[in-house]
């Protein structure tokens, strides 16, 4: 079949807008979590807070991941070439999924050991004044790179005809999933940690700031281990979800001489790149033309309801007479006799 993907001229791409608007989020979330990150190391040297110093490490390692998703959306941007024939999409998730170990290690591990050995020493030092000033501008930025997060991720969801928090779930840009949740994870952190600091001044007890501070590192674990997992199934090979699937087959089924399509197959390709490819059965009556009309039909729906598909392949399967069926069941069932 033809090349399914858009010719110059013939509209935008939407992965390729796709890119742009993640990488867009990402520089947002990266500046923002770099001066956040000076601001922390700032705030924890001054009110020893360990707490802080977790937030800190929190944005460090934030930092760190932006830095690697913008690698990730630079790299497999590549177009395809004679060694990769499918583009070079599924790198995206090579470096995403480093993005995602650099926040288990230099973020929540950071925290937790930081978080434990305040709660042995327990001593508690320091003026928190510059801390608290530290938090609430820290709490500002990071709503602002939130709300832009949540901004691309309303306009993919439109673009999917999806709830937001369904496509957030479902969406292969992973890149718009960490930041999003990063940014989630970070305003529940800088609570944390002004709780851990405000009952520590309260109580004079710096179990509360260590413990502030733990809580922060399994917060950062829970949120790295999910991206990871992501991550690695995407890196793998996985199908689109089934429900679009379902979706696909339904349009199939109802192209004009189709009988029957006994097979489809997706496989991501990269964010929002999708191939698609079915076994269709026709009737008796088309032709060669016929189905190669029928075929460009199917590509064309396809391109125009879901975006993210990249490549269609269709392949006539003949109906096979029972006597067929029988012997080819017998075959497979042979070697096991």
């Amino acid at each position: 079949m033809s090349d399914p993907r858009p010719a110059a001229g013939a509209g935008p791409d939407p992965a390729t807008d796709a890119a742009g608007e993640t990488t867009l989020t990402v520089v947002v979330a990266a500046l923002a979590n770099l001066a956040i990150a000076v601001a922390k190391a700032v705030g924890a040297l001054v009110s020893g807070s360990a707490a802080m110093f977790s937030e800190a490490a929190h944005s460090v390692a934030d930092t760190v991941t932006e830095i690697l998703l913008l690698v990730a959306v630079r790299r497999s941007a590549r177009p395809a070439d004679d060694r990769h024939p499918w583009g070079h999409g599924r790198e995206y998730y090579l470096w995403a999924l480093l993005a995602a170990l650099s926040l288990f290690v230099a973020g929540a591990c950071v925290s937790i050991v930081e978080g434990v050995q305040k709660m042995l020493r327990g001593e508690h030092e320091g003026d928190p004044t510059v801390a608290f000033v530290v938090l609430a501008v820290a709490f500002v930025i990071e709503s602002i790179s939130l709300a832009r997060a949540l901004m691309q991720l309303r306009e993919g969801a439109a673009r999917w005809r999806l709830r937001p928090w369904t496509f957030l779930r479902l969406t292969t840009d992973t890149a718009v999933k960490a930041v999003t949740f990063e940014d989630a994870a970070a305003l529940i952190g800088l609570t944390l940690a002004a709780a851990g600091l405000g009952l520590t001044e309260a109580t004079g007890d710096a179990v509360w700031d260590g413990l502030a501070s733990i809580l922060i590192g399994v917060l950062l674990l829970v949120v790295a281990v999910t991206l990871t997992r992501v991550n690695s199934a995407l890196l793998i090979g996985r199908p689109a979800d089934p429900r679009i699937e379902r979706r696909m087959l339904e349009e199939l089924r109802g192209l004009p001489g189709v009988v029957e399509v006994p097979e489809l197959v997706t496989s991501v390709l990269g964010p929002e790149q999708l191939l698609v490819a079915a076994r269709v059965r026709f009737t008796p009556e088309c032709s060669a033309d016929d189905i190669a009309r029928v075929a460009d039909e199917a590509e064309r729906r396809f391109l125009v309801v879901h975006p993210g598909v990249r490549e269609v392949f269709l392949d006539p399967t003949p109906r096979r007479h029972p006597a067929q069926r029988d012997e080819r069941v017998s075959g497979e069932q042979a070697p096991m006799s």
